[in-house]
């Protein structure tokens, strides 16, 4: 996404109403790019297109279910009608469930999956039939560290993520077949503080947490626009975290699953009762037509980081994964686990 045609970008992001979606949206709008702001939630949708639009820039939100094919389609269409060519397509809408396997209902799984795994597949086919035919544009799927380390309690949300990777990088290798000039690129996030742990359905006994260290989603944001800046690689790891786990589970995942059996309950769950009788969001948006707006940030603030070093040194190309290997990553590993337990 080069900076010298900004004022002709028109770049879309889905689940932009509240968290991830939400900081990317305001810092894109900075740039006086047009946003095509998708969600299901109006109240959430109206919120941030007025923040887009305080920035200077063209909002167009849109409510659209990502798990019906032809709700993005006639997205897409209206987008290009209203706001021009598309540029730029960021996946990031997700549903999931906070519970063990067997406690999630097959409806609720296969719900999830739709709006997860099924929406990026949607929103990625309605971007290439527009970007396709002109040969240029960019897409980014935001990813999460559990795309390649499932944890307890998230099979509904790591499965989806994992089926994402390996749907990226089969498309990843027909675009380079065809010598296309679009570009696809993803971002694999850490524990971010955003409003999913207030809205997800969830059959935890206490209310769910991310497990840290937990990033503001304006560090998120900052990396799903630098992966567009540069999407010429093949994916981003925001956080030492994301970074050490990702590794970590390809050179011990068998001590990883041993250590998460024994501490992934009690990590993604704070002291307090859950409230198990709030809106979710699996079914219907949380914040309704006249309901709460939740903004970006969650309940964590207090715990969350609001930069990663990590995170603007890859970017920069300053430091890469390959830096850490062998044995003082699976040292690197395990202590960042161990602090993680206390």
């Amino acid at each position: 996404m080069s900076r010298n045609r900004q004022n002709a970008q028109v770049a879309v992001i889905t689940g932009a109403s509240a968290g991830v979606g939400r900081a990317t949206a305001r810092l894109l709008a900075r740039r006086g790019i047009a946003i095509a702001l998708l969600a299901r939630g109006r109240t959430g949708l109206d919120a941030v297109a007025e923040e887009v639009r305080a920035a200077g820039s063209r909002a167009l939100p849109v409510e659209v279910d990502m798990a019906d094919y032809d709700q993005v389609v006639a997205a897409g269409q209206r987008i290009e009608a209203e706001l021009g060519p598309i540029d730029l397509w960021i996946n990031n809408a997700f549903s999931s469930v906070f519970a063990p396997f067997q406690q999630v209902r097959p409806e609720e799984f296969r719900r999830a999956t739709e709006v997860t795994y099924l929406g990026y597949v949607h929103g990625t086919r309605v971007a290439l039939h527009h970007m396709v035919p002109r040969d240029r544009g960019t897409i980014v799927q935001v990813g999460s560290a559990l795309a390649y380390r499932g944890i307890p309690l998230q099979a509904v949300y790591c499965g989806a993520k994992h089926a994402i990777v390996g749907f990226t990088e089969a498309l990843r290798c027909e675009l380079m077949h065809d010598k296309s000039n679009v570009k696809v690129t993803m971002a694999h996030l850490p524990a971010v503080n955003t409003p999913q742990f207030d809205w997800l359905l969830s059959r935890l006994p206490r209310h769910a947490q991310p497990v840290p260290p937990i990033y503001e989603p304006e560090v998120a944001a900052r990396a799903i626009v630098g992966a567009a800046d540069r999407p010429g690689r093949r994916e981003y790891w925001v956080g030492v975290a994301t970074v050490l786990t990702i590794l970590g589970n390809r050179i011990v995942p068998g001590l990883l699953d041993r250590y998460l059996g024994r501490t992934g309950y009690r990590s993604q769950q704070t002291d307090r009762p859950a409230d198990h009788d709030r809106a979710v969001n699996l079914w219907q948006p949380a914040d309704g037509p006249q309901g709460r707006d939740y903004g970006a940030r969650g309940s964590f603030t207090g715990r969350a980081h609001q930069h990663s070093p990590q995170a603007w040194l890859s970017r920069h190309r300053l430091v890469t994964a390959a830096g850490l290997t062998g044995a003082g990553l699976t040292t690197a590993a395990v202590g960042v686990l161990a602090r993680r337990r206390h």
